[in-house]
């Protein structure tokens, strides 16, 4: 005889914060929500980054759910009580393309010019390293470690009934099997990020997912000021949306790769974010692969540790942590497929989850339940 499956007006296989975003959006519509994860808390991409929220250098769908993220996550901040500030970003330019670029983007709004001394000012860098550089004004940035833990004890709090340590064996858009029995569902969102192939194979393939491995590290530094907010370098100019249409980033990105083929190969994003405690994470590579190798290049951190000497007023770097972080990636920014009526299959594939994650789910959310208005009833938490 087999055991009488539990119900759910709202699945969601995965604890990452795409799938915390969903279960937010649906506790707040009033929904009976049970979020999956194989582990025993959020371990994956959602912990493993800087801590950086980059609206402002969102382009397209990327932006709108950008800035549906941004007041999700104030508003969480506030409730679930995690540390999160209204930074902005810097951005730190060392040559003269670079400032074409930012003058563009300052054109277009969003974001403020920044002379050297200015910039100095808020971040501890050599003066002769720099020409000037700019404040991108929406960004926000947290703890990720801290946030995640906190928003699954806030959620619980809620009414979201965690099951981790759970592996999921099969889903539909009505029934979701597991290691510890099944789950009928009114609606099923699988937001695994890069694991989808393991769940939805044949769906993955169609995509084109594979696996971003990426290179990063925590350090301990002395330095005669805190970084007032996340730092951004050239090398990030070329790979965010918001600047991709400026004839300066195409010239900017040639010129990079020709100067630093080296950096070039290791798909270098020299950014760096400061916590509470004054360590500093810095990073970050990326080797894109169906499964990437564990095994971590020396050489990543040693660029990362010599651009960071070449760039801040600084004598002494002492590293407290290294790691790999996974996210998916694919040809287009975000995965968000329905397979069959009622089973959503959602993700951020270009390493923007933190950034857009909480207004994909919500944006997901919306459109599930415009459709099934019976569901879509209580409270407002």
């Amino acid at each position: 005889m087999h055991a009488e499956a539990a119900t759910a007006d709202l699945v969601i296989v995965g604890a990452g914060i795409v799938g915390l975003g969903a279960a937010y959006a649906g506790i707040r519509r009033g929904l009976r929500v049970v979020v999956i994860d194989r582990t025993d808390r959020p371990v994956g991409a959602s912990i493993r980054n800087f801590g950086h929220l980059c609206i402002g250098a969102q382009g397209g769908s990327a932006r709108e759910f950008a800035d549906v993220s941004r007041e999700i996550w104030l508003r969480l901040a506030k409730d679930a009580g995690f540390w999160l500030r209204e930074s902005g970003t810097l951005v730190a330019a060392q040559s003269d393309d670079e400032i074409e670029i930012l003058q563009s983007a300052a054109a277009d709004g969003d974001v403020r010019m920044l002379d050297a001394d200015e910039l100095l000012q808020n971040a501890p860098l050599r003066r002769d390293a720099i020409v000037g550089g700019a404040l991108i004004t929406p960004d926000l940035q947290t703890n990720p470690r801290e946030a995640i833990s906190a928003l699954v004890a806030h959620l619980g709090s809620l009414g979201v009934e965690f099951r981790f340590r759970t592996a999921v064996t099969a889903v539909s858009a009505k029934r979701v099997e597991t290691t510890r029995g099944a789950i009928d569902a009114g609606v099923v969102i699988v937001a695994t990020n890069h694991d989808v192939d393991q769940l939805l194979p044949e769906l993955a393939e169609r995509a084109g997912l594979v696996r971003c491995a990426l290179d990063m590290m925590r350090v301990s530094v002395s330095v005669p000021r805190s970084l007032a907010a996340p730092l951004l370098t050239g090398w990030s100019l070329v790979r965010y949306g918001r600047f991709d249409a400026y004839a300066a980033t195409a010239r900017l990105r040639e010129r990079l790769h020709g100067d630093h083929p080296e950096l070039a190969a290791l798909d270098l994003n020299q950014m760096y974010t400061q916590l509470p405690d004054g360590s500093l994470i810095i990073g970050d590579s990326h080797t894109k692969a169906g499964q990437p190798d564990p095994f971590q290049p020396e050489a990543a951190f040693d660029a990362f540790l010599s651009e960071m000497r070449g760039l801040f007023d600084i004598d002494r770097i002492d590293v407290l942590e290294r790691w790999q972080g996974i996210y998916a990636a694919a040809s287009k920014p975000f995965l968000i497929d329905e397979p069959e009526p009622g089973l959503y299959v959602i993700a951020a594939t270009t390493g923007i989850g933190m950034t857009c994650g909480l207004g994909l789910a919500e944006h997901t959310l919306q459109n599930a339940f415009t459709r099934a208005p019976q569901l879509a009833q209580g409270g407002n938490p």
